[in-house]
């Protein structure tokens, strides 16, 4: 962005030399200046211009260069911050008891944490571990990793500990599901057949015995009917949690979209993280490059078709009720919101839960989401798979 604001003012034949260049970017290493576009603008003016007469020439190209700039939030620029990476290299991992556990107190929210976290960021010098306050390894501060906070942002960890995190600050890489994974049950795909609609429709390529029978009788020669093969042609939308807590659950949830994709010959699949927000995406490995809007999925798949989400529900309750709750990326809008959307848009719809029943009431986000969904949570079980295909039905 600063080689193309440089080169900018350079094609605009304003005096600018590349050691002015180097300065201004000197200044921005040390910090002398915070995080505020008016503040870089004064900066940069003084740095590069060295008389009055190219002022106005100036305010041009930095309104040009940086327009929109000052709408991006706080929460965005503190996700665009690269940390160190040995202040979360791994050393140790914070082993507490259930007592020593209830002693750690959260910093008290989503909007505190954040604001905690940005003045960390500019008072960290080194790499820290065991401590509560900074961010580091095996402690009990709210920023970090392989330590234990009731409630804080999760830095440089490889997977799920405590599932206590409000926010994790790591970019994940995701597998897409196999479909060709072979099943350890047939029933499940057996379940999963029970949602059906049929209807003929093609060529006529099936033998009609009835009426073979009934015209050869009328007609006293063999007179032979066909007629268009009968098909299933429920059409299904699922969308599958592809998030960190997910990953015991990997195996059964192949076997179930293994199964889907048997079942159902007209099926649309979709992979989110943690929640629905405004993009989704076909291929883990491009979701990032090639995601699709989720207005867009709703203009293009109309009410007939029955929505299936399936994931644990296992998140911050921040991901779902607050926007830029969201991991890797700062919402706009609320996950709460847009799963209310694509509710109204498919009313027929149901969430699988890979996590056992007994297991929901201890965790805030999946009451949240089963009262979304007016409790048609179903565990991914097979008499759960029943039952939610006869709620679809």
């Amino acid at each position: 962005m600063f080689l193309n604001f440089f080169t900018s003012m350079r094609d605009a034949r304003l005096p600018v030399t590349i050691l002015e260049y180097l300065t201004l970017l000197e200044c921005l290493d040390k910090e002398v200046i915070s995080y505020d576009i008016q503040d870089f603008y004064f900066l940069s003016r003084a740095t590069l211009i060295k008389n009055e007469k190219y002022i106005d020439r100036f305010d041009q190209i930095f309104s040009e260069v940086f327009k929109g700039i000052e709408k991006i939030s706080l929460s965005e620029i503190i996700e665009r911050v690269d940390l160190p990476s040995e202040w979360i290299k791994k050393m140790a991992v914070k082993a507490l008891s259930k007592e020593e556990m209830e002693k750690v107190n959260s910093l008290g929210g989503f909007e505190k944490l954040m604001e905690t976290l940005k003045k960390r960021l500019s008072e960290q010098e080194k790499r820290h571990q065991g401590g509560s306050k900074w961010i580091g390894t095996a402690g009990t501060s709210p920023f970090g990793s392989y330590g234990y906070n009731p409630e804080g942002v999760r830095i440089g960890q490889a997977e799920s500990r405590n599932k206590k995190a409000v926010k994790v600050w790591d970019k994940r890489e995701f597998k897409d599901f196999d479909d060709k994974q072979e099943l350890g049950t047939r029933s499940m795909k057996i379940a999963l057949k029970r949602l059906r609609q049929w209807a003929r429709y093609g060529l006529d390529d099936e033998l009609d015995l009835d009426e073979t029978i009934r015209s050869t009788a009328k007609n006293g020669f063999l007179d032979v009917k066909t007629r268009p093969e009968k098909k299933n042609v429920v059409k299904v939308l699922l969308f599958l949690d592809v998030g960190g807590s997910m990953d015991p659950y990997i195996k059964k949830v192949e076997e179930l979209f293994s199964a889907a994709r048997n079942a159902f010959k007209r099926l649309e699949y979709f992979y989110f993280h943690n929640c629905l927000y405004e993009g989704v995406w076909k291929d883990n490995a491009r979701r990032w490059s090639e995601q699709i809007s989720t207005k867009e999925i709703f203009n293009r798949y109309g009410k007939d078709y029955k929505c299936i989400f399936v994931g644990d529900a296992s998140m911050s309750p921040y991901e779902i009720i607050v926007p830029g709750g969201a991991n890797e990326h700062f919402n706009k809008e609320p996950g709460k919101l847009w799963l209310e959307r694509a509710i109204n848009q498919w009313p027929s719809n149901i969430w699988i839960n890979p996590i056992p029943r007994n297991e929901w009431n201890y965790t805030q986000s999946i009451h949240m989401i089963r009262e979304i969904f007016l409790d048609r949570m179903m565990p991914l079980t097979l008499s759960g798979l029943d039952h939610g295909m006869k709620e679809l039905s």
